[in-house]
């Protein structure tokens, strides 16, 4: 099963919106005969590179353990039903690292597998699994993506200075691992002002990558330039708006953006009815890089699970800050966090810190 974990986590920038899956087949004694991950969307599955490897190898796998982790599919989506596969390859056992929270399969697979006299286990890894998948949990089973907020900073919390130059707070290798980050989100996620202040790309650079995310841009007003560097061709670009401008929304159309009026009744975007949308179009993991309004917008309406903050070694003292949201009465509103792990990044401390219980679903 840890070697089946090794492969889904190789797929982890690769399969997009479907969930990162390994597949190790084996004797009863052990002998690998045929390993595989997960592809892209609408490619194979697990399962079948596994069964595609095993026959390049010349192994028959009549009689095999298949050790997967996540539960093989039961359904015709993009591609057949994994466990159906499974069943006419003679497979005799399946451990599952975890069931399949979606809803066209969740247990499903199992049964069909256990009706077709496979023996079925569950269990081992599925603590490792569920995290690689932690964004397709979240959207099948509370319908919004995981959201992960990315911020980098001096050691006293300033993100810039007062007259808003920012680069560069960190080193080289931090601004990598950042956009390392990027590259496993299926969407990344700015606000109007940054784009206004720093005309990004926002795109993956630093680190390869198999595929770019979308660009998701919260932008009440339609204040997008249409000679932004955020239009970049192929690319998915989202612009969630509240106050209709017709001729400014055809013009950013014809850029190749897709325009989402979702207006709150403060006039700005609704920006939890942006998260459900989000997800019904396939966003498990968003990345957000923003400045400190919508960071404190977002962190006030409880809508971050988790937080990547890269600490430069350096002091700035006035400037601006990471999310501007309060002020809080008293030291219980915080917003209380669970470190789940540091590393150092060149000169600079990476924190990943999870909201607490915020991955109980």
């Amino acid at each position: 099963m840890q070697q089946a974990l090794a492969l889904a986590a190789q797929s982890l920038l690769l399969t997009s919106p479907n969930p990162r899956v390994g597949c190790v087949i084996t004797t009863h004694s052990g002998q690998l005969l045929g390993q595989g991950a997960t592809q892209r969307a609408g490619e194979a599955h697990a399962e079948i590179m596994a069964l595609r490897d095993a026959q390049a190898r010349g192994h028959s796998v009549v009689g095999a353990t298949a050790y997967v982790t996540l539960e093989p599919c039961s359904h015709q989506g993009r591609t057949g039903p994994c466990c159906d596969a499974l069943i006419a390859a003679g497979i005799r056992q399946v451990v599952a690292a975890i069931g399949d929270p979606n809803p066209l399969v969740t247990g499903q697979g199992f049964a069909r597998l256990r009706a077709a006299g496979i023996e079925v286990k569950t269990g081992p890894g599925a603590a490792e699994s569920r995290e690689l998948n932690i964004g397709f949990f979240s959207r099948m089973l509370r319908q919004t993506p995981w959201v992960r907020m990315k911020m980098a900073a001096s050691l006293d919390g300033k993100t810039a200075l007062d007259n808003g130059v920012s680069q560069w707070i960190t080193s080289p290798a931090a601004r990598a691992d950042g956009h390392a980050w990027r590259a496993r989100a299926c969407a990344v996620l700015t606000g109007i002002g940054t784009v206004l202040a720093d005309n990004p790309k926002l795109d993956v650079r630093l680190v390869e990558t198999p595929r770019q995310p979308a660009l998701v841009l919260v932008d009440s007003h339609l204040q997008t330039q249409l000679d932004a560097a955020l239009f970049i061709p192929g690319r998915t670009l989202l612009i969630y708006a509240a106050v209709s401008d017709a001729a400014k929304q055809m013009a950013l159309e014809a850029r190749g953006a897709t325009v989402v009026m979702l207006p709150n009744v403060s006039g700005k975007v609704d920006l939890a009815a942006m998260l459900r949308d989000l997800a019904h179009r396939e966003v498990n993991e968003l990345h957000v890089e923003a400045g400190e309004k919508l960071n404190g917008s977002l962190i006030r309406e409880g809508l971050v699970d988790e937080f990547v903050v890269y600490i430069a070694p350096k002091l700035i003292g006035q400037g601006r800050g990471m999310a501007h949201f309060g002020p809080l009465q008293n030291l219980a509103q915080a917003v209380p966090l669970e470190f789940k792990s540091t590393a150092m990044l060149g000169p600079d401390l990476r924190v990943v810190a999870r909201v607490c219980g915020r991955d109980v679903f």
